[in-house]
Parts: C-alpha cells; sequence; structure tokens
C-alpha cells in the first residue's frame, strides 16, 4: 500500500474519531477539526522521524524498559522502608522519569554495540550472517567495478550507503564541469550495477550525524556491519586497514591480474614520449603499465621491438624497463 494513501486514511479516520467523540456534546464540527489537526500533527511528527534508524529506535525502547524495571524494583524496595504515604506517589514518579531517562540515554549511548543476549544464545543481525561489501565514492566513480560485478567474482551483498549516495549527488551537482561528469557516471554505474542480473544490491539508511568525513562514516559502518569496503583510495584503504576494517582494493587487484615478465623476454611497444632520464622513450602496454625503454628517444611515435631488462613494482603501479633489441 502506498504511504500517502495510508496517510491519507489516517487523516479520514482521526477526523471521524474527533467527530464520533464529541458529537454527543453537539460539538461535532469541533471534533473533526481536531481529529484533523491532530491527524496532521503525528504525520507531521513522523515524517520528522525519518532519520531516526531502527538501531536507534530499538536501542531506546530496550533502554526504557531497562529503566521501567529498575524504577519499579527500587520503588518496591522503597515501600518496605517507614516512608510517608502521601509522599509514596511523588517518589515513585520521580524515580520512573529519572530511570526511564537514563535508561534510554544509555541505549542510545550503546547502540553501536547493542545486542540482545538470552542465556546461551545470542542474537544477531541478518545481514551479518553474509558477506557484505561496501562501496565507496571513488571505487562507484571508476567504473571497474561493474566489470566485476559481470563476472560473478564478487561473492555476498553490494551495500551502498546512504551518506555514500549523497556525496554521489553532490558531486553530479557540482558546478564544476569535469566533477559533474564524474558525479554523474557514477551514478549511471550504480543504476547499471542494479540492473545487472545475479548482483544482490540495496541502500543502507544508517548515518552518524557526529561523524563530519564520509570516510569516517564508512569506516564505522564497516566495524558495525563486520563488512568489508570496497575502494580504489590509497588513503582510505591505509586508514581502514589500521583500524582493523578489510579492504577490497580494485588497484591491487588490477595489479595482480597483470601479466608477468620476466628479463629477457621480448615484446613490442609503441613509444608515444620522452623518459624522464636521458635520450629515454616511454610507451604503454595494452592494461596501462608503463615500459621505459632506453636510448629509443628518436624512435617516439614507432613501434619497436625490445627486450626487459628489469621489473619495477611500485604503489603506483609497475614499471617495465626495456632495452631496443639488437
Amino acid at each position: 500500500m502506498n504511504l500517502l494513501l495510508v496517510r491519507i486514511l489516517f487523516f479520514v479516520v482521526s477526523s471521524i474519531a474527533g467527530f464520533q467523540i464529541l458529537d454527543p456534546h453537539g460539538k461535532g464540527l469541533l471534533g473533526l477539526a481536531l481529529g484533523f489537526v491532530a491527524g496532521l500533527i503525528i504525520i507531521l511528527l513522523e515524517i520528522g522521524m525519518r532519520r531516526v534508524s531502527v538501531r536507534g529506535l530499538s536501542s531506546a525502547v530496550f533502554g526504557l524498559i531497562l529503566g521501567l524495571i529498575m524504577a519499579k524494583l527500587v520503588t518496591d524496595a522503597i515501600t518496605l522502608m517507614p516512608v510517608v504515604t502521601g509522599d509514596l506517589p511523588l517518589i515513585r514518579f520521580s524515580l520512573t522519569l529519572i530511570f526511564c531517562y537514563l535508561g534510554m540515554v544509555i541505549g542510545l549511548r550503546g547502540k553501536d554495540e547493542f545486542n540482545i543476549i538470552i542465556p546461551y544464545v545470542r542474537l544477531r543481525r541478518q545481514d551479518q550472517a553474509e558477506e557484505l561489501a561496501l562501496l565507496d565514492t571513488s571505487v562507484i566513480i571508476d567504473g571497474r567495478i561493474l566489470d566485476i560485478c559481470k563476472t560473478k567474482f564478487l561473492e555476498g551483498k553490494i551495500v551502498i550507503p546512504r551518506f555514500v549516495l549523497k556525496e554521489l549527488q553532490q558531486i553530479a551537482d557540482s558546478t564544476d564541469p569535469i566533477k559533474r561528469q564524474r558525479g554523474r557516471r557514477g551514478l549511471e554505474i550504480l543504476h547499471a550495477i542494479q540492473k545487472e542480473a545475479g548482483v544482490d544490491i540495496s541502500l543502507h539508511e544508517e548515518d552518524f550525524p557526529e561523524v563530519p568525513e564520509v570516510d569516517a562514516k564508512l569506516v564505522k559502518l564497516a566495524k558495525l556491519l563486520e563488512a568489508k569496503i570496497m575502494t580504489v583510495d590509497f588513503n582510505l584503504n591505509r586508514v581502514a586497514s589500521f583500524q582493523g576494517v578489510k579492504i577490497l582494493n580494485i588497484n591491487e587487484l588490477a595489479n595482480a591480474l597483470k601479466p608477468v615478465v620476466f628479463p629477457g623476454e621480448q615484446m613490442r611497444v609503441k613509444l608515444l614520449k620522452e623518459g624522464k632520464e636521458h635520450n629515454q622513450g616511454v610507451g604503454y602496454l595494452d592494461d596501462g603499465t608503463m615500459v621505459v625503454v632506453e636510448d629509443a628517444r628518436r624512435l617516439i611515435g614507432q613501434e619497436v621491438s625490445v627486450v626487459v631488462t628489469s621489473v619495477l613494482q611500485t604503489q603506483a603501479g609497475r614499471m617495465i624497463f626495456t632495452k631496443l633489441e639488437r
């Protein structure tokens, strides 16, 4: 049932209820108006509670119940003491108010570690029973995640946090044309992943208003859900790994899948530009690997046969050093 239809139905029911309550007293129209206003106020409150997460609400309710139980136990103990009977209702009310407040506050503050414990049985959220992979903004804009999803190498559920989607929308609405193009590309990639058959993808509504940075929110959510983070951001990779969060870095995967070459092997490469050192020429393989050729500056623009002399692996990728084949 549509949410708008439910709200309209609630308006009608609350108005009729107000009319029925005050109609026996000759104030049916007033009751109709009061019922309508009461329904409007309740719906406005419901709209304002969109930011309240189910986990936070369940934690608050758990704390409230605990506070009521504690207040009941303490007031029952106080009744055994010689207390003035007339003061007992006030004491009971005050203690109930205090313990309920403390219980709700403690429940909300500890919502990240909130669990329901039954002797010998621990109940965990259903979404923790499977492998979860959180996508950050950089890996969505990068686009290679779509090809990985098509190959079915990624197992488990893909989760898009709401705050990541919000950041992506802000980039797509940027006044900078380059940023705007990157943001729109990211949104198109998400749409394509959603349409891909066999890919389990969902949007996670959890937000952390007290955490200003998106990367910090992502790390906190990954620790909470016991999920992995898929990214191409080098800094996020380091920070998350330091905090014990597993990282799936597409750049590292791409480097691992590049073909292995050994000194003495022959290859052909087209030289595109000068190298940093004197008389060097630089070309690239199909996978983007840089090939540096000694004494080849004069041959820039030509395809040449070279022999591998050494291979250097760096954090940015792999470089192959070669010399011209004699």
